[in-house]
């Protein structure tokens, strides 16, 4: 047997031992969403080749609702991909549902040494690794500049803190009569704020949800107080960011938590409003976290070769290939320690895109994917977003909705 493929995982991993028999000539790969970086993914896979002759990778690009079902499938008929890239929450959720192998067992542990520690922890599951992070995306605040000068507020000094990103959202409204913010609060995404904020989801054992403290309570009143007095639109609670972007690409919202993917979006969307638009970090709370959208290769349960599937897991989020992903993309970043040091996250900020990108990199070592999974995630989620919309419209108080959250999740955890 050939294998002279190895030499690429090699130079690209360290210490990666030799595969068994390798009983396939391709190797399948699948991303999520990033068809239209295909001018990135088809050079990768001819560096791959020409170093590993004989050996091929084919890509599959899915929508992220098809992932999930895509595995599932392969693993019931014994011909799963090899490596998928999926988010923290699908790739907890299979690990689960036992559909996944821990990496654990097929990597040596100097590979996991590569990679930020806040993004391996996003895909650990009972003390085992499931999926190797291959980029990140955390969350800036945007400004328009026109509506904030209308309502005396400077652009140049924009706040430090959520609580001051209210303040200001307040006075836009009240003296211009324009929504200042949408908080993205709607569904589970309440469960991010509260981490940002400090406050824990669970024990430290993970084995009883606890937000029902009075600080989860106080902090979820501020919300409800913030609806019942209109400062933020009724239709972010139902339609989330979807919401929130329509109003602000309109000119009718003042400020905006997004990220950085979205700017060149809006410059497309309405240009008039990009170029008013301003950017800032996100402010970070007494949590020292920031949500930070982070995807992972995993490897199926069923591959033919597990350890041919988990290197090339390893190569695919390699500092070399992660670097490069992040320069084609211009607006995620890398999750390996050394790719994420390179000058190109702390230099070069012309116009607004670029801006954006060095906004989100200052805040990005305090990104962590805050995605909450937890077994029987349906009902539970369900749960917690309809009561969630019973205390933000006023039918339950803040403390009876979040005591009855948590008693559900207690029950069914």
């Amino acid at each position: 047997m050939n294998h002279r493929w190895l030499l690429v995982f090699g130079l690209s991993i360290g210490l990666i031992g030799v595969p068994s028999a390798l009983a396939q000539r391709t190797l399948e790969f699948v991303t999520t969403n990033l068809q239209t970086f295909a001018d990135f993914f088809n050079p990768l896979m001819e560096r791959f080749q020409k170093a590993n002759p004989g050996l091929s990778l084919k890509w599959t690009d899915l929508p992220q609702n098809a992932i999930q079902q895509k595995i599932l499938a392969g693993v019931a008929t014994g011909n799963p991909p090899d490596a998928v890239q999926m988010n923290s929450d699908q790739i907890l959720v299979l690990a689960q549902q036992g559909a996944l192998l821990p990496l654990n067992e097929l990597l040596p542990p100097e590979t996991f040494k590569l990679y930020q520690k806040p993004s391996l922890e996003a895909f650990t599951f009972e003390g085992k690794i499931y999926g190797l992070p291959d980029y990140a995306s955390t969350r800036i605040v945007a400004f328009n500049t026109e509506i904030l000068r209308k309502a005396g507020l400077d652009p140049s000094n924009p706040p430090k803190t959520i609580p001051g990103v209210i303040e200001w959202a307040k006075t836009i409204k009240d003296k211009t009569g324009i929504y200042g913010f949408a908080p993205l609060i709607s569904g589970v995404d309440f469960l991010k704020t509260f981490q940002e904020a400090g406050l824990p989801i669970f024990d430290e054992k993970r084995r009883k949800a606890v937000f029902n403290s009075p600080a989860h309570v106080a902090l979820l009143q501020q919300y409800v107080d913030l609806r019942k007095k209109d400062y933020f639109p009724e239709d972010v609670m139902r339609r989330g960011f979807t919401a929130a972007y329509e109003l602000y690409t309109a000119g009718k919202l003042g400020i905006i938590i997004i990220g950085p993917q979205f700017m060149p979006r809006l410059e497309k969307d309405n240009n008039a409003v990009w170029k008013v638009t301003t950017v800032a970090p996100h402010p970070v709370g007494a949590g020292q976290v920031v949500q930070a959208s982070t995807f992972a290769y995993a490897v199926p349960k069923g591959v033919r070769d597990p350890k041919a599937a988990a290197a090339l897991a390893a190569w695919l989020t390699d500092d070399q290939n992660q670097l490069l992903f992040s320069k084609r993309t211009e607006t995620t970043f890398p999750t390996t320690v050394k790719a994420a040091q390179d000058p190109y996250f702390s230099s070069g900020g012309g116009d607004l895109n670029a801006q954006a990108r060095l906004a989100a990199a200052k805040t990005m070592r305090l990104g962590r994917d805050l995605s909450v999974s937890v077994p029987n995630s349906a009902a539970l989620n369900k749960v917690f977003k309809d009561n969630l919309e019973a205390a933000i419209f006023g039918q339950k108080s803040a403390k009876q909705a979040l005591d009855d959250i948590v008693k559900f999740w207690n029950a069914n955890l």
